[in-house]
């Protein structure tokens, strides 16, 4: 897995989003480039389409949501609707199981002003909705909750700040 680095992290808000609202609904759209390896962030009350790209479909989509009265951060990946076959549906769902913990630090990190706000979210659950055509790559996950990428995010600085 690759380090986080906020220097290569770039935030867009939404309007009407802010960094105080909305809360249920709030969408966030994570891309990324493998040239420069400069992650985008659009946040929003709907989603960021322009900015995926349809051929590669590597993004990570996420929305807070809530489910039995309770918060919850629901991300998604696509891995195959029957256009990539098996063995490349394969390798999709293993790179994104490797590289969803940086993304889902660059979600967090990049909306941290919002935790801020809203400190009680960063308790809540991350579920990571793998999305399939292909049964064994249909899954969802649990990847635990946006304190623990915060505290990842720190970490990982102070690290690089002490070498």
């Amino acid at each position: 897995m690759n380090k986080f680095n906020p220097d290569k992290l770039h935030v867009q808000y939404m309007p009407p989003a802010s960094q105080f609202a909305p809360i249920e609904g709030r969408k966030y759209t994570l891309t990324h480039s493998d040239k420069t390896g400069e992650i985008f962030l659009s946040i929003g009350a709907r989603y960021n389409t322009g900015s995926i790209d349809y051929d590669l479909r590597d993004e990570v989509l996420g929305e807070w949501t809530t489910r039995n009265g309770e918060y919850l951060l629901l991300c998604k990946v696509y891995i195959s609707g029957g256009e990539f076959d098996e063995k490349i549906s394969k390798v999709r769902y293993m790179i994104f199981k490797r590289e969803l913990s940086l993304a889902l630090t660059g979600m967090v990190y990049g909306d941290q002003s919002f935790f801020t706000n809203h400190p009680w979210l960063l308790d809540c659950p991350i579920l990571v909705q793998f999305e399939s055509s292909y049964p064994e790559y249909n899954d969802i996950i649990y990847y635990g909750t946006p304190r623990q990428y915060l505290t990842m995010a720190a970490q990982q600085q102070r690290s690089i700040i002490q070498a």
